[in-house]
């Protein structure tokens, strides 16, 4: 895959991981997906692809704390870097001028 492109899914992680900032670990970017575009994902689908984000550069990870409510384990929390900002605006940006080619979409005066 080209550096300068994601996948649909790679897309959508990277934008959860944008914007749940704070709390942007492999668990709470599955029930996210689940929540807003009812899909079922798998952990490991989540965690593979942070890994693949996070390899080329367009996302950066740290270990958090321990907690109690996992049992003493450590989450992996993940931000977003300027690449990958930068990706992401650069597909928005192509979407948007794709979407404004479809005839029925267009909105009247725009």
């Amino acid at each position: 895959m080209a550096k300068g492109f994601l996948g649909d899914f790679e897309e959508l992680i990277l934008t959860i991981v944008a914007a749940d900032h704070e709390n942007a670990y492999g668990a709470a970017i599955t029930i996210e997906i689940e929540r807003w575009l009812e899909r079922k994902v798998t952990l490991s689908a989540v965690h593979v692809t942070l890994y693949r984000l996070e390899d080329r550069g367009f996302i950066k990870s740290k270990v958090g704390g321990v907690t109690n409510e996992r049992g003493g384990r450590r989450k992996r929390i993940y931000s977003i870097t300027s690449a990958g900002v930068s990706i992401l605006r650069t597909m928005k940006e192509t979407r948007v001028e794709l979407w404004k080619m479809v005839p029925q979409l267009k909105l009247i005066n725009s």
